[in-house]
């Protein structure tokens, strides 16, 4: 497997760099970031993110207790509060975009479920939904970067 360094131009990379950062500083809680971050991630198959955001969510104080269980964050009750838990939720649904439906287009998939983007619009406000949203379509694009890059994990120092 061949690393692939110059897919990524550099005015993209700041401009991805740019809507991360506006998204996790809009969101107001670094460290349901990045468990969102992490989730995505993890959906999306990408080491290099892993790396990066499991340094940055222990430097944020996310317990190990959620980090190992993240992965099963729906069957782990009582791990995440109600809030994280609707923004793994919301994460999950942008992220894979396979269920929901919409009464213009009929079933199928491709939307993000009314009662998933509802329960996550009970625990933030307009501002933070719209950066929650921003953020996880932020890492959904640096995920997706990094593995068509195939950058491995290790090249994040803190």
């Amino acid at each position: 497997m061949t690393t692939r360094t110059r897919l990524l131009d550099p005015a993209v990379g700041r401009a991805l760099s740019a809507v991360s950062a506006t998204a996790k500083k809009g969101l107001g809680d670094p460290a349901l970031a990045e468990l969102v971050v992490l989730r995505a991630s993890q959906l999306n198959h990408c080491a290099f993110c892993l790396d990066m955001h499991l340094a940055l969510a222990r430097e944020y104080g996310v317990s190990e207790r959620q980090l190992d269980l993240l992965a099963a964050w729906e069957e782990a009750e009582g791990v995440f509060d109600e809030r994280e838990r609707a923004a793994l939720a919301l994460t999950e649904a942008v992220t894979v975009l396979t269920g929901g439906t919409s009464q213009a287009f009929g079933s199928g998939g491709g939307f993000v479920p009314d009662e998933v983007y509802e329960r996550a619009a009970r625990h933030f406000d307009e501002s933070r939904l719209a950066h929650l949203i921003g953020l996880v379509v932020a890492i959904n694009n640096w995920n997706r970067v990094m593995v068509a890059r195939r950058i491995p994990p290790g090249g994040y120092t803190p």
